[in-house]
C-alpha cells in the first residue's frame, strides 16, 4: 500500500486499507483493515520494512539566480551592511510587527525599522529608508536566505543602487552572525 501511494500518513494508509477490504473486497487487506495507526507506524519502523521500503535521497538545492551565495568580504573596508528580520510575536490574537535590523559591519552602527507585514509592499520602502539612514556610503548588502530579501523586487532595488548583494551559504551559520547576534536586543516583549 505504501509503495502504491507514496507512503502517505498513517491515518490515510489505514483508510486506504479499510477501503481496499470493504469497498473493493480485496482479501489481502482483511487483517490490515483493522490495524491501529500506532501499530502501522511500529511496522514501518521495523527493520524488515526499512530494508525493503526505505530509500534515502539527498536534498537537492534549488538555485535561485538572485545574488551571490557567499560570505561577505568587506576586508576591513566600510560600506557593508548585514540585515535580518525579527518577528515581535503574537499576543491575544493580534499579530506583532516585524523589526528589520540592519548593522554596518565595520563600526557596528545599527539601524532598526519596523513594518507591519513582511511582504514587498511594506518591506521595500523600509529597506530604502534604512539604506538612506546610514552615515556612510553603502557598497554591499548581505542577508540570510529569507524570502523577504531573496526576491526579484529587492534584487532590482539593490541593482538600481549598484550594491553588491550576497546571501548566506547553507550550513554556514556565521555568515550573518553580526545581525543575528543583535536580534535579541531588538525584539522587545509586549507591554
Amino acid at each position: 500500500m505504501d509503495a502504491l501511494h507514496g507512503t502517505v500518513s498513517g491515518p490515510a494508509t489505514k483508510k486506504l486499507m479499510e477501503r481496499a477490504c470493504r469497498l473493493f473486497g480485496d482479501a489481502r487487506f482483511e487483517r490490515l483493515a483493522g490495524i491501529s495507526v500506532s501499530h502501522l507506524y511500529n511496522l514501518r519502523s521495523g527493520t524488515q520494512y526499512q530494508r525493503t521500503r526505505r530509500h534515502w535521497t539527498k536534498t537537492r538545492s534549488t538555485g535561485v539566480p538572485i545574488d551571490q551565495r557567499r560570505a561577505p568580504q568587506p576586508n576591513g573596508m566600510p560600506g557593508y551592511i548585514r540585515i535580518d528580520s525579527v518577528h515581535q510575536g503574537d499576543q491575544d490574537g493580534m499579530q506583532g510587527v516585524y523589526h528589520i535590523n540592519a548593522v554596518y559591519s565595520v563600526i557596528q552602527f545599527q539601524l532598526v525599522a519596523t513594518c507591519e507585514k513582511i511582504n514587498e509592499a511594506y518591506l521595500l520602502p523600509v529597506i530604502r529608508q534604512l539604506l538612506e539612514g546610514f552615515p556612510c556610503v553603502i557598497l554591499g548588502f548581505h542577508a540570510d536566505n529569507g524570502s523577504e530579501y531573496i526576491n526579484y523586487k529587492v534584487a532590482m532595488l539593490l541593482e538600481k543602487l549598484r550594491l553588491e548583494f550576497t546571501k548566506s551559504r547553507p550550513r554556514h551559520s556565521n555568515d550573518n552572525a553580526l545581525a543575528e547576534s543583535k536580534n535579541g536586543a531588538v525584539r522587545q516583549p509586549w507591554p
